[in-house]
């Protein structure tokens, strides 16, 4: 039986095409997009940003055509605490906040990881350009191959339990490399994002 991975899906190309790549590895996967917010609550005119509605029917429409499992994980309330909040207090303060570290660090991994658990999933994947390897008893977290691309900086806070646990698939792949998979691979983002 294959081992099950859930893939966390925005809904643009990257994503999409690590659960390419992990079904055409042998895995079993499940998609997830999690609902974080609202774009008109936001002040965002509705369309493509991150997890966006379009967004969410871009990742669903991928999951239907792979034959994957797909769901939508509601996190509104907690992205608005434990992101948003955060973000306004630390700019009101004079600081330089980074949300999608907060968002890493915060909320996606811990959420992702007990929803993989609650699904029966060994691993979760996501669309990040960053590598892991094992280096005797550890995992070290690495640069993207395409440095132009590289998102290990927004990954530094897992720890070596989750490290053992995260695929990052596009890791070795240049983006332009992502593109063409999606496109042969006949996905309906091959040219979003």
């Amino acid at each position: 039986m294959a081992e099950k991975v859930l893939v966390a899906m925005s809904g643009g190309v990257d994503s999409s095409v690590a659960a390419y790549l992990l079904q055409q590895q042998g895995y079993a996967c499940i998609g997830v997009t999690m609902r974080l917010y609202e774009n008109e609550t936001a002040g965002i005119p509705r369309g493509h940003t991150c997890c966006s509605l379009d967004d969410v029917e871009d990742a669903r429409a991928v999951a239907y055509d792979l034959g994957m499992p797909y769901y939508v994980l509601n996190f509104t309330e907690e992205f608005d605490e434990k992101v948003i909040r955060k973000f306004v207090q630390v700019y009101q303060n004079g600081g330089t906040p980074n949300p999608c570290i907060d968002c890493n660090r915060y909320l996606k991994f811990d959420k992702l990881f007990e929803r993989a658990d609650i699904l029966g999933c060994r691993y979760i994947a996501t669309g990040h350009y960053a590598r892991v390897e094992r280096a005797g008893e550890k995992y070290v977290l690495k640069k993207a191959l395409d440095e132009t691309k590289d998102q290990s900086y927004v990954l530094y806070d897992l720890t070596q339990e989750k490290l053992a646990r995260v695929k990052f698939p596009l890791g070795t792949f240049r983006k332009t490399d992502a593109r063409e998979i999606a496109a042969e691979a006949g996905l309906c983002n091959a040219r979003k994002h």
